[in-house]
């Protein structure tokens, strides 16, 4: 699929209260969730995220989705200036745009599932006009089993490499332009995209290939497209070191104060990409956390703040030598939470934290000058009365900040 627009690219960071739009003024957390039964539909809650508030922690408003709880799970990772935040249920494949300006008032403004031949969106990164540029897993329908669930490609036949795509979006959910990542150099390799990176003053995007179905073949490559016009300019593999395993299924893609990227893989690496306006990018393992399934990292300064499942901990990576990373502090969490996703505060200095299926969401103390973590508080999703009127058990994803 050829691109078919020429743009721009920028990436905002948390939400703003919309003092301007008329919205109440506070400090709020955004929280994506789903039904844990899988009988109700997902929602956004807003929590009150000002440590000054009595009701620090606590939901002050909610709106559903109309999406089924399956798989509630990305949202963006900061909140854009607009206000108009982008939330999926992977295995439903759609996405829900809230309007999210007045923050004790949340809306559902849109909503989209297959885009320009591209099924089950992962990811959303923010374009300098505004747009969204989503990595989209598979070119063409997901296939279903009896029950509805999402099968693999071992499933239906598929023993080879399979692909997806990128889609730019605006905030009605209309796909502006679209490019697979299919690449016939590398027609074995699987080429699902998983996330992005757009990098405008390079005029590039870092897209990195894993599956989310764990029975897929594996992934281990990342792709350069330009950015103006979505052309696939190269197809790499990730470093491997002999007798490791952390290039396997690279997942998020975050920038380093250096200007390198930084990649988190299921594999519990970390790969840094280098060169990447060059004809030939390259990638080194930096860093080998112990265990699988590492999730969504955050970086705050010079400090790289990662889930380790493993260790029911969070982990942090001083990586000013970015070769070179060392830990300066782990947190335990809780010895009965896997911890996967972390979303930064840089208000309150909080680092919200949420696992793949609990009903648990936890706030940290981070202190960016020496990158240690405290506990702070837990929020509790079990068996609650929400505001917009679902009673019920929710597990969390999905997590951003109002500045």
């Amino acid at each position: 699929m050829i691109a078919r627009w020429m743009g721009g690219i920028a990436v905002s960071a948390l939400i703003w209260t919309y003092a301007a739009s008329g919205a109440t003024a506070g400090h709020y957390m955004f929280v994506w969730a789903g039904d844990s039964a899988g009988q109700a539909e997902d929602f956004l809650t807003v929590f009150d995220a000002d440590p000054a508030s009595p009701a620090y922690g606590t939901p002050v408003a909610s709106v559903a989705s109309g999406i089924k709880s399956q798989q509630a799970h990305h949202t963006e990772y900061w909140m854009p200036e607009d206000g108009f935040l982008f939330a999926n249920d992977h295995m439903a494949g759609k996405t829900a745009i809230f309007d999210l300006r007045d923050p004790l008032h949340p809306k559902l403004h849109a909503a989209f599932g297959d885009l320009e031949g591209f099924s089950h969106p992962h990811s959303y990164l923010r374009l300098p006009n505004g747009h969204v540029l989503a990595s989209f897993q598979v070119e063409g329908h997901m296939h279903h089993g009896a029950d509805g669930s999402v099968m693999s490609m071992k499933e239906v036949g598929q023993s080879g490499g399979t692909h997806g795509g990128l889609v730019e979006i605006d905030e009605e959910g209309h796909a502006v332009r679209a490019a697979s990542t299919e690449d016939r150099a590398h027609p074995d390799d699987l080429l699902m995209a998983y996330s992005l990176l757009p990098l405008p003053d390079l005029d590039r995007v870092v897209v990195t290939n894993s599956p989310m179905r764990g029975e897929d073949i594996n992934g281990y490559t990342y792709q350069i497209f330009r950015l103006s016009d979505l052309k696939l300019l190269s197809t790499n593999a990730f470093d491997a070191p002999s007798g490791r395993y952390g290039e396997i299924n690279p997942e998020e893609a975050r920038r380093g104060p250096d200007g390198s990227v930084f990649v988190q893989t299921l594999g519990c690496g970390i790969e840094r990409i280098t060169d990447i306006a060059a004809a030939k990018p390259r990638s080194k393992l930096v860093y080998q956390f112990p265990g699988s399934n590492c999730g969504v990292p955050s970086i705050v300064s010079h400090y790289l703040i990662q889930t380790v499942p493993i260790l029911y901990s969070m982990v942090v990576l001083d990586i000013a030598q970015p070769d070179h990373p060392k830990e300066v502090s782990r947190l335990k969490i809780d010895g009965m939470i896997e911890p996967h996703w972390t979303a930064y505060d840089p208000v309150t200095q909080r680092l919200a934290v949420t696992g793949y299926a609990e009903d648990k969401l936890f706030l940290l103390k981070f202190d960016p000058n020496s990158g240690a973590l405290a506990l702070d508080k837990d929020v509790d999703l079990t068996n609650r009365a929400w505001p917009h009127g679902w009673t019920g058990t929710a597990h969390a994803h999905g997590v951003v900040f109002s500045r």
